[in-house]
């Protein structure tokens, strides 16, 4: 047999054997963009023989589509805290075995539940707690104050802002601009908040919900109305020139969770990702990483300074004071979506 054919025989007998081997089971994440360390993700493979493959979803109600039409196949899903009910109530999640959690219940801070909608924990742990604000080039402002939803109004800032793609959160901050819950149900509430969703439209660039925050950096946008997390990522580079803004009038608050879908197939993995980000030191590195508080108090105390005394990842008692839960409106959805329809239909 010659050299050449002898070569090719041994690599096709390689594969055949490679192939008898077991097959690394594929852990299946649906999460918002930018949200989860890599590196994490790398040592959980590394640690339990496996694959992870990460989608993600820019918004709770593209999410939700999306696994209500049952696409996908995912394992674990990260929605915000007011959609899990909604989740429940439709038969899409799995419960919680939380033997198979014991870091969860070993680390979860208490001091979190206020912002959580379902704090019995059934379907849901905790993955980070998010606000929004207002970010701005501080170098590019003319001179003008940031700490008002009124900056969305200001001429100074006109075509160079970008609003989130998100009707509970724009519509909510409308909602706070003119005193009001951003849970309100009321129509006519809703109806003088499109009118001003529709004033700020005429001052901006875009809505987005993926790449404000690398519009801000490079400068493409001088106020963006965006994630305390996301602007804390860029904030870290460039802290000379760029701000994060709570407005006077309020916020919101969230908390997005992990939870098991009912139709995940690796369910004995999915509890061990969930796990595995909370043990202590793993959490404090995605804490970093992703530049928004885990509601992990034994991570949260090895926090460097640097994270721990930033006002974007941590807001003083004195601002969260002003910060509004966000939470599901159940049949009243439909006026948001409906208003929503209002704005982006109006040219």
């Amino acid at each position: 047999m010659n050299t050449s054919r002898l070569i090719a025989l041994l690599g096709l007998s390689a594969a055949l054997f490679a192939g008898c081997g077991p097959k690394r089971p594929t852990l299946h994440l649906y999460t918002w963009s930018d949200y989860l360390d890599p590196e994490l993700v790398a040592a959980f493979e590394q640690a339990h023989g496996c694959r992870v493959k990460v989608d993600t979803f820019d918004s709770n109600e593209t999410m939700y589509a999306k696994v209500l039409a049952g696409s996908g196949g995912y394992d674990v899903i990260f929605p915000s805290s007011y959609q899990i009910s909604l989740m429940a109530q439709n038969n899409m999640l799995r419960p919680l075995d939380k033997a198979k959690l014991p870091n969860v219940t070993a680390n979860f801070d208490p001091a979190y539940t206020g912002v959580i909608l379902n704090p019995d924990m059934t379907y849901n742990v905790p993955y980070a707690v998010t606000f929004t604000g207002l970010a701005y080039r501080k170098d590019k402002t003319g001179g003008a104050a940031v700490d008002s939803w009124a900056s969305l109004d200001n001429p100074v800032f006109k075509g160079r802002i970008s609003l989130l793609n998100d009707f509970r959160e724009t519509l909510g901050a409308a909602l706070k601009s003119l005193g009001f819950s951003l849970n309100s149900t009321d129509p006519a509430e809703l109806k003088q908040a499109c009118a001003v969703v529709l004033r700020w439209k005429k001052n901006i660039a875009k809505f987005d919900n993926e790449q404000y925050k690398t519009g801000i950096a490079s400068g493409e946008f001088l106020l963006g109305h965006g994630y305390s997390g996301d602007i804390a990522q860029v904030m870290l580079e460039d802290a000379a020139n760029i701000g994060f803004a709570f407005p006077k009038e309020g916020f919101t608050a969230a908390c997005d969770e992990m939870v098991i879908p009912a139709s995940a197939r690796e369910v004995e993995l999915a509890h061990a990702f969930i796990n595995f980000l909370y043990e202590p030191d793993n959490a404090c590195k995605n804490i970093q990483y992703i530049c928004a508080p885990m509601p992990n108090k034994a991570a949260l105390a090895k926090l460097p300074a640097e994270y721990r005394d930033n006002p974007a990842i941590l807001p003083p008692a004195e601002v969260m004071g002003k910060a509004e839960v966000l939470r599901d409106l159940g049949a009243a959805n439909k006026l948001y979506s409906e208003a929503w329809d209002t704005v982006k239909a109006t040219e």
